[in-house]
């Protein structure tokens, strides 16, 4: 696939074709073309490290993100690992954007340690915080689940295997207006994940022709916030008839709140920073109708099955895959390359994600192979991301729509497909 940063078209998938918003984002750095081959570098052992949510916020994010990295570590050993050698994994707490000095403490550990790859963070204000560290040290940093638009393009050795909020604001607005609602209001944390999610939301809706009456500039939240009474109330007050929630684990507050003063909770919608399951925490039925985005394919049963071989309590699978991808991808452009270190990685990771085309491989040991035979690979990712566009973003991806029970749980509804 040619490699292109244009806004194509945004569509469910095999089926019904969605607008994107044309929303331009700010851009920190310019990203570089990677060469396509690099001389070979280190032959060391590839050490991955991972800066993955432990604590915090989004530690409910850590299980899964550290199954994929793990499984796909796994794998590739059984393979017989990359250039000879057994990969190794080092596992860090990135913690949240409020506790900024964990995930810069972690990025020292993990440089101290040698690595070559850095699989993470989750939040994109984590990343902010620590991206330049990373990358001036030439390890690349490759992030499941980044989506703040103006990380697109951020360094050379920065990529995402998850897609922008162009992608997920755009297929959330076009899933509200799709249900009948035309006046959106949006309950959204000051925190750039929020205002970023929020502001391609509010274009879709708006370009849509519905109004976007709560939620706007200066109406956002204060993320340590713990009494919600006044900021429902006032977004209430703006007459919604359906409300997206963008926060974090706030939401276990805002939500029996918004039952507490007479909201239909059916017609809430979260996204994928608190789709999670709320059984043990609301009480049964609060969540029932309530839908959400997540951006990846599902996972199917078999990967499901995968991951739970290498860690039997996982319950939720989110960016697991887009984990598992980054960990595999890097292998892939180690081996293409002929080198462990991080200028050769850099080199090399959008080739074998198909950037330039090439034999369609699903596994490592397939990749391999291919590689070793001369050819160009186009690695079919597990998460349905693309390959990589000149922002290291991908071209392509899905975003997934789920909706909750009675139990609080929730469960797979039906995908879109976007590119860019």
């Amino acid at each position: 696939m040619t490699r292109s940063t244009g806004l194509r078209a945004f569509a469910v998938a095999g089926a019904l074709a969605l607008a994107l918003t044309a929303c331009s984002s700010s851009d920190s750095g310019t990203s570089e073309e990677p060469s396509e081959t690099s001389a070979a570098g280190s032959t060391d052992a590839l050490v991955i490290g991972t800066l993955l949510p432990q604590t915090g916020s989004l530690a409910f994010l850590g299980p899964p993100e550290i199954a994929g990295v793990n499984l796909a570590v796994e794998e590739i050993n059984e393979a017989g690992g990359v250039l000879g050698n057994d990969v190794t994994v080092e596992h860090a707490d990135s913690s949240d954007a409020d506790h900024a000095e964990v995930a810069t403490q972690s990025v020292t550990d993990l440089l101290g340690k040698g690595v070559q790859v850095i699989i993470g963070a989750a939040s994109s204000s984590v990343t902010r915080n620590v991206v330049d560290d990373i990358t001036n040290a030439e390890v690349v940093q490759i992030s499941p689940a980044n989506t703040a638009t103006d990380l697109s393009g951020r360094d050379p050795f920065y990529f995402r295997t998850a897609p922008s909020d162009l992608m997920q604001g755009a297929a959330l607005g076009n899933l509200i207006l799709g249900d009948g609602h035309t006046n959106v209001g949006a309950l959204v944390f000051n925190e750039d994940y929020g205002t970023s999610l929020r502001d391609v939301l509010k274009a879709t809706v708006e370009d849509a022709g519905g109004s976007f009456v709560y939620g706007n500039a200066g109406e956002e939240f204060d993320p340590t916030e713990q009494n919600y009474s006044t900021i429902v109330s006032n977004a209430l007050a703006a007459k919604p008839d359906a409300l997206a929630i963008i926060a974090f684990e706030q939401t276990k507050l805002i939500v029996p709140e918004l039952k507490a003063q007479g909201f239909d909770t059916s017609k809430l919608y979260f996204v994928d920073g608190n789709l999670s399951d709320y059984s043990a925490d609301l009480e049964p039925g609060t969540l029932t109708g309530v839908q959400g985005t997540l951006p990846g394919a599902f996972p199917d049963d078999a990967f499901q099955t995968r991951l739970k071989e290498v860690d039997p309590e996982l319950k939720d699978f989110s960016y697991a895959a887009e984990s598992y991808d980054a960990t595999i991808l890097a292998a892939l452009a180690a081996v293409k390359g002929g080198g462990t270190d991080g200028k050769t990685i850099q080199a090399n990771l959008a080739a074998v994600s198909g950037a330039n085309g090439g034999t369609e491989v699903s596994t490592f040991e397939e990749g391999v192979e291919a590689l070793e035979a001369g050819d160009e690979i186009t690695y079919k990712a597990v998460s349905g991301a693309g390959p990589f566009n000149d922002d290291n973003d991908p071209s392509s991806a899905f975003i997934g729509i789920y909706k909750y029970g009675e139990d609080n749980k929730y469960t797979w509804i039906k995908a879109e497909f976007g590119e860019l």
